[in-house]
C-alpha cells in the first residue's frame, strides 16, 4: 500500500510482485545484479521544478545494473 506525503507525492512500497517500474529504472526493484542509484535528472531530490520528477517517479532513486562484464 503506497501513502501520499504532504506534497501529494507516493511514497511507500507497492506490494510484492506489482511493483512498477519508473522510467529510468533498468529493472525492477531487488531484481539480482541491481542497486539504487541517485536519478540523475532531480539530483536525488525527487522534484524538478516543484513537480515529481518523471524519471525516477518522485523518489530521487532508481534501480541500476551493478558491475557488467
Amino acid at each position: 500500500m503506497t501513502k501520499t506525503d504532504t506534497e501529494g507525492v507516493k511514497t511507500g512500497t507497492p506490494p510484492t510482485g506489482s511493483a512498477a517500474l519508473n522510467p529510468g529504472d533498468e529493472a525492477a526493484p531487488g531484481t539480482m545484479g541491481t542497486g539504487e542509484d541517485v536519478c540523475l535528472d532531480c539530483h536525488g531530490k525527487g522534484r524538478i521544478d516543484g513537480a515529481p520528477c518523471v524519471t525516477c517517479g518522485g523518489s530521487g532513486t532508481v534501480i541500476r545494473a551493478v558491475g557488467g562484464a
